[in-house]
C-alpha cells in the first residue's frame, strides 16, 4: 500500500532515475504515472502531462526541436471518449512513429 516502506522506497528510487534523465523537471511536477506502475507494466498510453515531463530529453537525444516534440503531443493526444469518458491521453508507439518520422 502507498505507506509501505518498501514501496515507498521504490518510488523515491523511480523518482530519482527520472530527475537523473530529465534534470529541468521539478520532482513536484513528475506525474504520478512515470514513478508508479499499473499491474501489468504495460500499458500503451501515457498522459499528455507525462510526455511533456519527457518532452525536452525525447528533443535532446533525437536532435530535434522541443517545439516539434511538443506539436506531436498536441497532435496526437487523443480526447476523451464522446468528450467525457476516460482522460486524454497518447499512444506511445504512436508518438515514437511519428518522432521516427521526422528524422
Amino acid at each position: 500500500g502507498p505507506s509501505n516502506a518498501e514501496y515507498l522506497a521504490l518510488i523515491q528510487l523511480r523518482i530519482n532515475t527520472f530527475k537523473a534523465h530529465n534534470p529541468d523537471v521539478d520532482k513536484k511536477d513528475i506525474p504520478s504515472e512515470l514513478v508508479t506502475a499499473s499491474g501489468s507494466g504495460l500499458d500503451p498510453d501515457i498522459s499528455p502531462q507525462a510526455a511533456l515531463a519527457q518532452a525536452s530529453r525525447v528533443a535532446k537525444s533525437r536532435n530535434i526541436s522541443i517545439n516539434a516534440v511538443k506539436d506531436l503531443i498536441k497532435q496526437l493526444t487523443e480526447k476523451p471518449l464522446l468528450g467525457l469518458l476516460g482522460p486524454e491521453k497518447i499512444n506511445v508507439l504512436k508518438l515514437n512513429i511519428e518522432l521516427d518520422n521526422l528524422n
